[in-house]
């Protein structure tokens, strides 16, 4: 026998025994379902200002048993693309609401609010204008 034929039987034998004893592991496997509530608030005609308390709402009457990510995280969306502003972050998604202070961000009326946990969702785009200046 060749040197490339015992190569090619150990190396044939190695993955036969290697599948064989993944095969023997019993794999505990459980039903995970990806939650995905719709955000309620805040709704395509809402106003932030900036610096103020808003909260967010998200509807959790259909969770599922098991959720694969239950710890939820909220970004800031602008012009269709999530931003590096965390809202909030490490709470539990079947709270429903979490309140929010609003980032100093510029006004525009094409804000989305990101509801991370097992999946990305995203509200109405709405709009948020600069803190009221004191003099």
């Amino acid at each position: 026998m060749n040197t490339m034929m015992l190569f090619t039987n150990f190396v044939g034998l190695l993955l036969m025994s290697l599948v064989m004893s993944v095969r023997s592991v019993p794999l505990a496997l459980h039903m995970r379902d990806v939650f995905v509530p719709p955000i309620v608030s805040p709704t395509a005609d809402a106003v932030w200002v900036v610096g103020s308390t808003q909260t967010v709402t998200w509807n959790t009457t259909d969770a599922p048993e098991q959720i694969t990510n239950p710890t939820g995280r909220i970004l800031l969306r602008k012009d269709g693309l999530t931003t590096d502003n965390v809202l909030a972050e490490g709470f539990d998604i079947l709270l429903g609401t979490i309140n929010v202070t609003v980032p100093d961000v510029d006004a525009g009326s094409d804000y989305a609010i990101v509801l991370f946990g097992d999946s990305g969702n995203f509200s109405p785009t709405f709009s948020i204008e600069g803190a009221a200046e004191t003099y």
